[in-house]
């Protein structure tokens, strides 16, 4: 399976560069991370997270960037009743975002630009702390949108992210529901 898409994403690559632009983009960033359901008994707060990784962007105008990037999130469930159950989620990943976008001003090349984008998303978790990783599920999907800006070689970007999966197992114990997380990245654009 990892040789077909592997060979696959490289087909595709091949294809594309052929008759577009090509920019390596790695990049730096925070999040913050909340849930789509406050429990019964509270209600979550967002923390600070951060991400490192990448992205390769295939085009002029319109663009194709697949990315990968090792995330940690973290939000913090406050219990109303009893602080002492308060619990944070910070939990570490693998996110696989699949971007779709369009240059408004400016292309991969240029000194200036500005573009707007959306996409889906996989996340694979890696690790939880303190909590029992088998309770949540191990790959979650999501969608997002968001807007960058270049300035010569450096870019920021942010986009919100709707996760379209539950973040745990079993939510007859406790449901919060899906994820929902606003990354901002800063990073260099590499054109090739």
């Amino acid at each position: 399976m990892k040789v077909i898409a592997i060979s696959v994403a490289l087909l595709i690559g091949s294809v594309m560069s052929a008759h577009s632009q090509i920019a390596i983009k790695p990049a730096v960033g925070v999040n913050v991370t909340d849930f789509s359901q406050d429990p019964s008994t509270g209600e979550t707060n967002g923390k600070v997270g951060y991400q490192l990784g990448g992205s390769v962007a295939f085009g002029k105008r319109f663009y194709i960037e697949p990315g990968l990037f090792f995330v940690k999130k973290s939000t913090e469930v406050i219990n109303n009743a009893n602080q002492a159950a308060d619990i944070t989620y910070d939990i570490s990943g693998i996110r696989i975002p699949l971007t779709l976008g369009l240059n408004l001003m400016g292309d991969t090349k240029s000194l200036v630009g500005f573009r707007i984008f959306g996409g889906a998303s996989a996340f694979m978790l890696t690790k939880i702390e303190d909590l029992d990783k088998d309770d949540f599920n191990t790959a979650s999907f999501g969608v997002y949108a968001g807007a960058g800006v270049n300035v010569s070689l450096v870019f920021v970007e942010a986009s919100y992210e709707w996760s379209l999966t539950d973040v745990q197992k079993d939510v007859s114990q406790i449901d919060i529901g899906q994820s929902r997380s606003v990354f901002i990245n800063l990073g260099v654009r590499i054109p090739l």
